[in-house]
């Protein structure tokens, strides 16, 4: 393998030939495995190799006393070209610290650790350092999990990091051998990009592959890899690197070479420290907003700052952000809501339950650094909370007591902003063994919350238009009644995308005089919010010219001509039915739809009926004709749009057959039986279109369910139309409606026969799930309710029927008129 490219695979290395190895692009690793007792579980032949001991003494000893550290590195120019400053990270206690499980993040630095006497291994010895002290690099994961593995520690030899030409290798990527003796082998090598973030799934396991080939540890460097620092980032202290860049500068105005451990190096470090962040940062870009939904953003950011930039990341939202509604002008004050939406931390469980339990919405005093940013939209960071600042914080907050969570830990609250307001905020904490959190670290927590916020923005907005074209669709597709005069009806909508809620599809009833039912279904082409607009203006435009009774044909005709004067380029299909219960037909006009089906209840067979096909609305100047379709009570008609039989390169035919098939099933209710078609239909995959679908199931009313008188234009009549009202109901069974149904229907005959242009007066009693009274009159003028004073001689009829009935309505029909009114049946 050619140095820097870290490809390929080679035979282990002969003995005695390390610096052959290392300049291939290879050293030795060390992989150490430690249990929740601190005691060594697994010891790989790297760290036999690095540390001569052997990994029958090393399994089962503690951690500590094996890898005992002497102390931090010495300055640049005693301990190589890192030195203290090495791009890894931390100091040689972190790794105490580590061994300990008082850390509970990734940590990485070098350190001088004191080394026992090495053994022998054939003609190959490593070399070691000044009595018998070697520079280690290291890394320490804590491992989480059910395994008593607690924590992995990988190790190599920092001066075997040095090629031919004397030059230090800046990037690397650690693969170690996963041997079959370790128990947590396979899960590990599972987690190895999780472990290894700087690697992706793809490349750990090419690496872990080659090692297993090889059969020992190996460390690939190159220029295009880097393992993650934490918590350091490799930065030096602000003051030693201000130091170096003083002497540095000194040296250039006295005249004086710069020493070669000070030419450039405090801004090579820099430019690490901020390449380091910019990889973080984009890291963690990748890893939030994986969609659109709200909740698991606000887990994705919450999971990607814990533990590697901070320990306790707490996540606060305004009340408006998760009702989707908008923003007050204005910032925030001391009475806006803020709702703890998610808290991630490496605490022990349970402990910040009880005292800031997530869900919670609570405003935030002025006083505190949490006031400060969401009111300034800065972020504030807190370097130490002593004893007399946490005290101060907590005692702003009533009943609880915040105290043992933030006292001597690093606080930075970073602002959640996007397009100028202020969606909410994090709250980041730092363990006090961990580095506090510098200027540095604010920069990069601001970044990180911007990112953060306008992924949050988005998915706010996502949410809140969803919302609202899902009320949208909602407020047009209408509430149908399940019951109506001789049917029952059951509907179904779907959109066609996930992305597209709103559509132009409609479904509809309509109650009509002579206890008639008008059922429609319409889609108008194209989806969106401008075929949806479209859809509720014909759907409007269908209501009130089936209120007027037109027959179907000269319906669609009219519907036509509107969508001519709407002046939009839209194409609709429309198929409009009207249900006679008493006579038992259907009478429909089809505009270019799909027809309907039949299921006929005598022998359960489906049948599409033969209509004529017709123009879709919107095209202008075409015929429409309409077919009367006699039925039967128990029938059931189908009517759907074209989204739930057609798929894309599939014929047409194919899914109305299925739709017959499907739709002939037997059923339990109505609500099965369209869920049966829904389901048939919807397994073929490949629909985009949105669907609608009506069944009725066409009950019927029985002749001796139906009385009907034929009244003269007298006004002795109203009398007459009490007493055979009374009458009728006496012998159904229904006496105790009697007296107001009488009533009214005297009151609604003397109308009547007050403005009756002719001899033609119907009195109509229907008895179905309501009581249906109806009187036809042949003058078009529709009756108002009036308000009458005492000496009014009329107009208190109708109030008389608005306070008794049910329901009562008045439509213009082909002949006249119809007033009717409803009464509920006593329950049995």
């Amino acid at each position: 393998m050619d140095q820097g490219t870290g490809t390929g695979a080679l035979p282990g290395p002969p003995a005695g030939k390390a610096a052959e190895h290392t300049a291939s692009g290879r050293i030795p690793l060390a992989v150490i495995v430690v249990d929740r007792d601190g005691l060594v579980s697994h010891w790989s032949r790297g760290a036999r190799r690095l540390f001569g001991i052997p990994r029958e003494k090393a399994v089962g000893q503690s951690a500590v006393d094996l890898l005992p550290v002497s102390g931090a590195l010495p300055e640049a120019d005693e301990a190589g070209p890192y030195g203290a400053y090495a791009p890894f990270g931390g100091l040689g206690p972190d790794l105490e610290s580590s061994l300990d499980g008082r850390l509970s993040y990734p940590a990485a630095g070098r350190a001088r650790l004191t080394v026992p006497d090495r053994e022998p291994r054939g003609t190959e010895v490593l070399p070691l350092g000044e009595a018998g002290r070697t520079d280690v690099l290291w890394w320490a994961y804590p491992l989480v999990g059910p395994g008593p593995e607690r924590l992995l520690v990988l190790a190599a030899d920092a001066d075997a990091l040095h090629r031919g030409d004397g030059t230090a290798v800046e990037r690397i990527a650690p693969g170690f051998a996963l041997h079959t003796d370790f128990p947590g082998a396979e899960e590990l090598a599972q987690r190895l990009p999780e472990i290894l973030p700087s690697m992706s799934v793809g490349e750990s396991a090419r690496i872990v592959a080659q090692v297993l080939e090889l059969g020992y540890p190996v460390m690939e460097f190159s220029q295009n890899d880097r393992v993650p620092v934490t918590p350091d980032w490799g930065v030096p202290r602000r003051a030693e690197r201000k130091a170096r860049r003083l002497l540095a500068a000194r040296a250039v105005v006295t005249g004086q070479p710069v020493p070669e451990g000070l030419r450039d190096e405090g801004e090579d470090l820099e430019y690490v420290a901020v390449r380091e962040r910019l990889e973080f940062l984009n890291e963690v870009s990748g890893r939030i907003g994986t969609s659109l939904d709200l909740a698991q953003t606000i887990i994705e950011v919450s999971k990607a700052v814990v533990p590697r930039f901070t320990d306790v990341a707490g996540t606060y939202l305004r009340e408006q952000v998760l009702a989707g509604e908008g923003f007050a002008e204005g910032v925030p004050d001391t009475t806006t809501m803020w709702h703890r939406v998610a808290l991630e931390h490496t605490d022990e469980p349970g402990r910040w339950d009880d005292v800031v339990p997530v869900g919670e919405a609570m405003p935030f005093p002025a006083h505190t650094p949490f006031f400060q940013c969401m009111t300034t939209g800065e972020p504030v960071l807190v370097p130490h909370i002593s004893e007399e600042l946490g005290h101060a914080i907590a005692s702003q907050f009533d009943k609880r007591d915040i105290r043992p969570l933030i006292t001597h830990r690093s606080m930075l609250v970073v602002p959640l902003k996007a397009r100028h307001v202020v969606l909410g905020f994090m709250i980041l904490l730092r363990h006090p063994e961990r580095t506090e959190f510098n200027d540095m670290d604010r920069v990069t927590g601001a970044e990180l919350a911007a990112r953060a916020a306008l992924v949050l923005d988005n998915a706010r907005m996502y949410t809140y238009q969803e919302a609202v074209a899902e009320t949208l669709q909602d407020s047009m597709l209408p509430h149908i009644a399940p019951r109506m005069a001789g049917c029952d009806i059951a509907t179904r909508y779907l959109p066609g995308t996930l992305l597209g809620r709103v559509g132009g599809d409609w479904f509809d009833s309509v109650k009509l005089p002579g206890a008639r039912t008008g059922l429609v279904v319409g889609d108008v082409m194209g989806h969106g919010l401008n075929s949806a607009a479209m859809m509720g203006q014909l759907r409007t435009a269908v209501q009130t010219m089936a209120a007027l009774d037109l027959p179907p044909a000269q319906l669609l005709r009219n519907l036509d001509d509107l969508a001519q004067r709407l002046g939009d380029v839209y194409l609709a299909t429309c198929l409009y039915a009207v249900y006679d219960p008493i006579a038992g037909e259907l009478h429909i006009a089809n505009a270019g739809h799909i027809p309907p089906v039949v299921v006929r209840a005598a022998d359960g067979r489906s049948e599409l009926l033969e209509l004529p096909t017709g123009a879709p609305i919107g095209v202008g100047g075409v015929p429409f004709e309409s077919v009367r379709v006699r039925v039967e009570p128990g029938d059931r008609l189908v009517m759907c749009t074209d989204g739930l039989v057609e798929v894309r390169g599939e014929d047409i035919g194919v899914g109305l057959a299925t739709l017959c098939e499907s739709a002939a099933h037997p059923a339990a209710s109505m609500d099965d039986a369209c869920d049966t078609i829904i389901r048939a239909l919807n397994t073929r995959g490949g629909r985009k279109d949105d669907v609608a679908l009506l069944m009725a199931r066409l009950s019927g009313v029985a002749p001796e369910d139906v009385a009907v008188w034929r009244l003269a234009p007298d006004p002795a009549e109203a009398g007459r139309s009490r007493a055979v009202v009374r009458e009728q109901l006496h012998r159904w069974g229904l006496g105790v409606l009697a007296d107001n149904a009488e009533l009214m229907a005297g009151e609604l005959v003397a109308n009547a026969v007050r403005h009756a242009r002719s001899r033609r007066i119907e009195l109509r009693l229907v008895r179905g799930d309501t009581l249906l009274c109806e009187v036809d009159d042949d003058d078009p003028t529709l009756p108002t309710l009036l308000n009458a004073g005492r000496g009014d001689e009329f107009g208190r009829g109708l109030r008389v029927v608005s306070t008794l009935a049910r329901e009562w309505g008045t439509s213009r029909t082909s002949a006249g008129k119809t007033v009717w009114f409803e009464l509920t049946l006593p329950r049995g």
